[in-house]
């Protein structure tokens, strides 16, 4: 029976000056500071608490990867029910214990909590475990600051980053006093270190979103630029690791980092491509999604997320040999929701790419296959494989006829002479009716965005037929 040592244990924060030290029980400082644990509370609440009504398997797979994503060698691994969350420490004094002798045999030099901590609780498990203690919010932080390579992700990073610190710089200057500040004896109480740092860091949070402000303004050029050429935009979301980056290599031709590794891309990257219909269109790959989000992490990448808004179609790429793929896919959908597109995927401007289906076994495959042929026509799903390619072409022509759906059909006449005409049109338009008469063809063409453009330029200029390509 494990001992009670709550006592040990205070809901304030500690002095400072008792700083935390990367030792085992025996005094000696772990061989490797890379070697992790992977600790996995199961809280009441579900929802309220994260990600605890995941499957624990699944859960434990997913911080055990966010773990290996920044190159820790995760030797312990290990969830547990938490049935009364403790203000001090999360989990109850036992468990708080237990696992500390559990840590120092391993030398585990970094313990991960798959869940939120509170500065204070964050302390509290520092001074107990000896070592260095980081929750979720703060895993995918870190992952985040080392995969950034753009100005602009640095910069949504370090926003990120400052206002997950800025609650918890009483951990670690909590032991300064006020500075005198005057001359002499006359000067009345400064400023202490605590608020120093806070004014620096508001400062500064300041300036970032000042400079993101100016990427939001420069991207919203970009976009309506776009719109002027009149070229639908088609953006790829999904879970991490659901492999948007893998099918966006395949339908682009690019060389976005494709890896299996949670957060892989970071900056979104865009491609102008050609659909099977011809029709021109800029697929956009953006940040994995993932449980538990942590809410500074969509703020501060809103400029990056407002592609997802403002694209004519979106692309949801779901990995369905996960075991958890139900799940991820509702999480998908709950960050969808912060950026506001609950009317978007009432009304079908979603696709769900059915992904990773050469990792299923037949029968799985044939239940997932009769899954997507019955399902709702305005909320089409197809099965892929972005890896080898099945699959692939069916979901672009899907995308053309989406894309062509959302243009009005127009009456265009061409002469019958103008036989190069009439091939662009059947090339590039979609004719839904055709009669000759006078030695005139008209024509009821459903034109994209970006041959509609084109023909109304020609139009200005007293011309009849739209330009060739």
């Amino acid at each position: 029976m494990v001992a009670d040592d709550r006592s040990e244990f205070q809901n304030v924060a500690p002095d400072g000056d008792d700083r935390p030290r990367r030792r085992a029980s025996n005094g000696q400082r772990p061989d490797d500071p890379t070697a992790a644990a992977v600790i996995c509370p199961i809280l009441p609440g579900a929802r309220g608490n994260g990600v605890a009504e995941r499957d624990p398997a699944a859960r434990v797979a997913e911080a055990v990867g966010l773990a290996e994503a920044i190159a820790l060698d995760v030797r312990l691994r290990e969830s547990f029910a938490v049935r009364n969350p403790t203000p001090a420490t999360l989990m109850g004094s036992g468990a708080v214990a237990r696992l500390k002798d559990t840590l120092a045999e391993q030398g585990i030099a970094v313990a991960i909590v798959d869940a939120r901590l509170t500065p204070v609780q964050q302390r509290n498990l520092e001074r107990a475990w000896h070592c260095k203690v980081i929750d979720r919010t703060g895993l995918i932080l870190e992952i985040f600051g080392e995969r950034a390579r753009t100005h602009e992700g640095v910069l949504q990073v370090e926003l990120a980053a400052l206002d997950y610190q800025r609650s918890r710089l009483v951990r670690s200057w909590t032991h300064l006093e006020r500075q005198r500040g005057g001359f002499g004896f006359l000067g009345g109480p400064g400023e202490s270190q605590l608020e120093m740092d806070r004014r620096l860091i508001g400062d500064r949070i300041i300036k970032i979103k000042q400079e993101l402000g100016q990427v939001r303004r420069t991207r919203a050029l970009h976009r309506a630029g776009r719109k002027r050429g009149a070229i639908p935009t088609v953006a790829f979301v999904g879970y991490t690791n659901a492999g948007k980056s893998t099918l966006f290599n395949r339908v682009a031709g690019a060389g976005v980092l494709a890896e299996n590794l949670l957060f892989a891309t970071l900056d979104p990257t865009m491609r102008a491509v050609r659909l099977p219909n011809g029709q021109r269109t800029i697929l956009s790959d953006t940040v994995g999604f993932i449980a538990d989000l942590p809410t500074t992490l969509v703020a501060a990448f809103r400029a990056t997320l407002e592609e997802v808004r403002e694209a004519d179609l979106i692309v949801h790429v779901r990995d369905v040999a996960h075991p958890d793929s139900e799940q991820q896919k509702r999480d998908v959908e709950a960050v969808l929701h912060q950026l506001d597109l609950e009317d978007r995927m009432a009304k079908g401007d979603v696709i769900e790419a059915l992904n990773k289906i050469d990792l299923l076994d037949d029968e799985a495959r044939q239940r997932l296959e009769v899954v997507a042929a019955t399902g709702a026509e305005r909320r089409r799903a197809f099965a892929i494989s972005a890896a080898t390619g099945e699959g692939v072409e069916a979901l672009l022509r899907a995308i053309g006829e989406r894309l062509s759906a959302l243009d009005q059909a127009m009456e265009v006449d061409v002469p019958l002479a103008d036989g190069a005409t009439i091939a662009w049109l059947y090339r590039h338009g979609e004719v839904r009716a055709r009669r000759d008469a006078d030695d005139i063809a008209h024509f009821t063409v459903a034109l994209d965005a970006e041959a509609k453009a084109r023909l109304a330029a020609r139009l200005e200029h007293g011309l009849r037929q739209p330009t060739l390509t």
